[in-house]
């Protein structure tokens, strides 16, 4: 099974909601699933996974003021990607400081434009509250913990 390295963006505002897009397929290999997730994607060739964080930043949110951390977090699994390809997954996570915006998708791809139906900023409250899922499924643990884990 190939590698599939990735880097993930926590995105918090000054007053700590968190910024999530909501992920629909309605047709390929992930039809009907839907899921709250965190910014980001794959690491490309020469690539870091804190040049990608950066890169991915840009894609995906914009040209806004923000900072961003070390890698803080790192998670290994098994996923299927929208093509039905299962890889493993290398995620490296990235806390990303910046005030509470829109994103920006004007460099979104087109099957981020066709799966990415909104954004939102949650509360911790919210996301420890809600029925929907959410991805990475231990968000809150990141973020509470902060603790830099090896891969």
């Amino acid at each position: 099974m190939r590698r599939r390295p990735s880097a993930r963006l926590l995105v918090l505002s000054p007053e700590n909601h968190i910024l999530l897009f909501y992920f629909v397929f309605t047709k390929g290999a992930l039809a009907g699933k839907s899921y709250w997730a965190t910014p980001g994607g794959g690491v490309e060739d020469n690539e870091s996974f804190a040049e990608a964080a950066v890169r991915e930043f840009a894609e995906e949110i914009g040209q806004h003021n923000y900072s961003i951390s070390e890698e803080i977090a790192c998670q290994k699994f098994i996923m299927k990607l929208p093509d039905g390809e299962s890889v493993i997954s290398d995620e490296r996570y990235f806390i990303v400081r910046m005030s509470k915006v829109a994103p920006d998708r004007a460099a979104w791809s087109a099957l981020e434009m066709e799966v990415m139906k909104q954004h939102r900023w949650w509360t911790p409250e919210e996301i420890a509250m809600t029925d929907e899922i959410v991805f990475p499924e231990n968000l809150l643990e990141m973020l509470k913990n902060r603790v830099l884990s090896v891969c």
